[in-house]
């Protein structure tokens, strides 16, 4: 592959992020989870801490309840009372993301990058879920704590995360049409997984 950009967008406990990781070593590039909060903030000069705060606040507050704020590339300039707010410091991450696509090749776990880079050639959008009980297990495991503790966490978390993704992109998140690849990895080990969609970008990147 030459140029290409592989973003995953994941239910909770569905091992994407350990997947992203084997994915990128494979491919020898970087992966971009939330260490792209330290990037934004070198970008924009807004703390990191600041931006971390406002990407746990999010989680905790009504922001999703409010009219969708539809990603459109604008930025608020620095002399602007709202140029610290979520939308603001959403902005700056996508900024970053868009600019990192025209320089490298990398893979990106969430932050709503398929649809920020959906202009972007050579990109791949791969969604992965896997059975709620395979989520369960994960969890408890990785969290060490109850079934019923990790059932309402990833309610929870995937409330969260659907929200987030019709916030920013006024589309559902859960709709197979806004991606290339979906993986069910209940039955698959990591492994396995990042295999299928290195093939599959692959195959998708050379026909083109």
């Amino acid at each position: 592959m030459d140029k290409f950009v592989i973003a995953i967008t994941r239910t909770c406990g569905s091992g994407a992020t350990s997947i992203g990781k084997i994915l990128a070593k494979n491919l020898g590039v970087e992966i971009y989870d939330r260490n792209i909060l330290r990037l934004a903030s070198d970008d924009s000069g807004i703390s990191e801490e600041l931006f971390a705060r406002a990407d746990e606040d999010q989680k905790q507050s009504l922001l999703f309840r409010a009219s969708q704020k539809v990603y459109t590339g604008g930025l608020i300039p620095p002399e602007k009372e709202d140029f610290t707010s979520n939308n603001n410091l959403f902005n700056y991450q996508a900024k970053v993301l868009r600019e990192l696509a025209d320089e490298s090749n990398y893979v990106v776990i969430g932050r709503a990058a398929d649809y920020v880079l959906r202009d972007k050639p050579g990109l791949v959008r791969v969604y992965i879920y896997a059975s709620r009980e395979k989520c369960i297990e994960k969890e408890m495991n990785r969290q060490k704590i109850d079934w019923k503790t990790a059932d309402k966490f990833i309610t929870k978390t995937d409330k969260y995360r659907r929200d987030y993704y019709r916030y920013f992109t006024g589309q559902e998140w859960e709709n197979m049409q806004n991606y290339d690849l979906c993986i069910n990895t209940t039955q698959m080990t990591y492994e396995q997984a990042a295999k299928a969609i290195q093939d599959f970008a692959e195959n998708m990147l050379t026909d083109k």
